[in-house]
């Protein structure tokens, strides 16, 4: 299947203030626009890459393109005077690359540098139309304004509701379709290519997205750019000097975010979690976020995933945050139901978020049934994708309770989870 991308770069990005837009401003002395086709050209996708652009922007973007793989299908396109627009005649320029006509296309902001290779894989092999989202966990409040001074109105209620990210991606020639046919349609412009291919009549999923996929649009927002990269340097650096100055592979995780001393020194922290859920009627459990089909399901408030529970559980007590209700109150109907990998990517957020990383993870699944061996690397792979660290930092194993107590006598499952933590010394 043949995957283009449409970079959009064609804004200004006046909410930065100075002369140049945002996505040429520098970020470890390295453009913005730079730093995110990188990300593409790094990442399993084959396909060439149009660059919308402002007509002013011709230099900018030379400049920008100057030191990547000479060999990649780069080029810029115009862009319009709404980003529909720019998205549009991006599209129009990889049709007239016929007979090399992409199947899909992943369209995605400029101003996104720290896409992961993970989940621009995930959304690649996608083959719907989808966008990489999160899932708002913060209360919501619509504003008043008495006075000039906003205060709050009333609270919006959050539950299903979800943070647009991008890349999105979708079949090239329904995309292409749907952007012709809204512009020369009259009404109020659609948010983003996900509306835009909704109102086609297509159906787009979401796909889970990362906090480190921000958009830089204010100066705030640059300097934890600046942080994030300084962060990923020191760590490069530290880790070249643990294994006696050789050039290390690929990081295999997101890079992480200073803490606000900007503290290089770091200390082990180690957490673990315990959790169980009772069977009962039903077809599959879900472990490790991994339907696996069995006799019964697991009763719980959530979808009783003992597994990301556990887990969750350690990297919360790792942090001395508290557990899972904690943060997510089983009194607080939201979350009933709820897809447990919110939990643990949450607890993985706070990680990134105290400048630290998940060293390594340790699950032990304590049932006399369903079989766990055949499924511990799907259940590693999910796991790695949750808290975005490579599958090797974690092991997953089982154990029966020879049939002694509940998990003997088969009325229930639990699971014993142990987190390793490196944080800023405090």
């Amino acid at each position: 299947m043949k995957t283009a991308v449409v970079i959009v770069a064609a804004g200004k990005g006046l909410r930065l203030g100075g002369p140049v837009p945002k996505q040429y401003r520098r970020i470890g002395g390295e453009m913005v626009l730079t730093r995110t086709l990188r990300a593409f050209l790094d990442a399993p996708i084959a396909g060439p890459i149009a660059v919308a652009i402002h007509p002013d922007a011709h230099d900018l973007y030379a400049e920008s393109v100057s030191g990547l793989d000479s060999d990649a299908h780069i080029f810029p396109v115009n862009g319009g005077a709404e980003r529909s627009d720019s998205v549009r005649l991006a599209l129009e320029a990889l049709e007239a690359l016929a007979p090399h006509v992409p199947d899909r296309v992943l369209i995605h902001d400029a101003a996104r540098p720290f896409i992961s290779r993970a989940a621009l894989t995930a959304i690649a092999s996608c083959p719907d139309g989808a966008l990489l989202a999160e899932r708002v966990v913060d209360a919501l409040w619509r504003e008043a304004e008495p006075e000039g001074s906003p205060c709050a109105d009333h609270p919006v209620p959050r539950a299903g509701l979800w943070r647009a990210q991008t890349p999105q991606a979708f079949p090239f020639a329904d995309i292409l379709a749907a952007h012709r046919d809204a512009a020369n349609q009259d009404g109020p412009p659609a948010l983003d290519d996900a509306e835009i291919f909704r109102r086609a009549g297509h159906t787009v999923r979401l796909l889970p997205g990362e906090p480190e996929n921000f958009k830089i649009t204010t100066e705030p927002d640059l300097e934890r750019a600046e942080k994030i990269v300084a962060a990923a340097q020191a760590s490069r650096a530290s880790a070249s000097g643990r294994v006696g100055g050789g050039g290390g592979g690929p990081a295999t995780q997101p890079d992480p975010v200073l803490d606000a001393e900007g503290t290089g020194t770091m200390e082990t922290h180690i957490g673990q979690g315990f959790d169980v859920h009772r069977f009962t009627e039903g077809d599959a459990v879900w472990l490790c976020g991994v339907r696996i089909p069995h006799s019964h399901r697991l009763e719980g408030h959530s979808d009783a995933d003992v597994g990301l529970h556990a887990l969750a559980d350690a990297l919360y007590g790792a942090l001395a945050e508290g557990d899972i209700g904690t943060h997510f109150p089983p009194s607080d109907p939201q979350w009933k139901g709820a897809e447990s990998h919110v939990f643990l990517r949450h607890a993985a957020d706070l990680v990134r978020q105290r400048a630290g990383r998940i060293v390594n993870t340790d699950l032990t699944l304590l049932c006399e049934a369903p079989k766990i061996l055949p499924h511990a690397p799907a259940m590693r792979a999910r796991l790695a994708e949750i808290m975005q660290i490579d599958a090797t930092r974690i092991s997953i194993k089982a154990t029966t309770m020879e049939r002694m107590g509940f998990v003997g006598r088969e009325e229930g499952m639990g699971c014993i989870a142990v987190a390793s933590l490196e944080l800023p010394t405090s």
